[in-house]
């Protein structure tokens, strides 16, 4: 029982925690102090600390700040995303079912005509999708490890409204469709370059 209560003050104190990085609450560089965080979940230090040493791993935290990542950092995030999901969307052209392929036009509409909130889920859903068409573990591993991350810099993109977002989207969708791997690849790398082009702009 004790173990049980351990891991939902542990589950409780990581998602709070988060949730603020996330949502902007607190903020690029804010310094996390175990002492204060305790005290506003109503939990000991103990779970603060592994909550803070998860968040580290999933590159949120740095050295108990919150991640404000350089240039470089930033560049290097974004490569890894542009290999990998140049690599998902060719392969979502060769194998990708007709059942994912209309949750994927269901994503490029939801992103015309949804509320930010629904954009950000269609955006993350419409990505997720191409990733899993792999059926690779290890790619789903890799772009899983950096979902918070991509998470915060999704947020700049669509609330700041990125010009031809959900144009590119629909671009993607379309070459997956009519099973082009080699245009479906070339327009997922060019997407994402433009949403690294975009994030440095507004951190400048």
């Amino acid at each position: 029982m004790e173990k049980k209560t351990q891991q939902s003050a542990y589950q409780k104190s990581y998602e709070y925690i988060r949730d603020q990085i996330l949502n902007g609450e607190l903020e690029r560089g804010t310094k996390l102090i175990e002492e204060k965080l305790a005290e506003e979940i109503g939990v000991s230090r103990t779970p603060i600390r592994e909550a803070i040493r998860k968040l580290e791993q999933e590159g949120l935290v740095q050295q108990k700040r919150v991640v404000n990542p350089t240039e470089t950092e930033l560049r290097n995030y974004f490569q890894v995303r542009i290999l990998l999901e140049g690599f998902a969307a060719r392969s979502a052209a060769t194998y990708m079912n007709e059942e994912d392929l209309s949750k994927l036009k269901e994503c490029v509409h939801i992103g015309r005509t949804g509320t930010p909130e629904e954009i950000m889920e269609a955006n993350e859903k419409f990505h997720d999708l191409i990733v899993r068409s792999t059926n690779n573990p290890v790619m789903v591993d890799t772009i899983e490890r950096m979902q918070s991350i991509i998470y915060l810099f999704r947020k700049t993109v669509v609330y700041h409204k990125r010009p031809f977002l959900i144009d590119e989207h629909q671009d993607i969708y379309e070459a997956i469709l009519s099973r082009q791997p080699d245009e479906a690849e070339k327009l997922m790398k060019e997407h994402i370059q433009a949403d690294l082009d975009f994030c440095l702009h507004v951190m400048k």
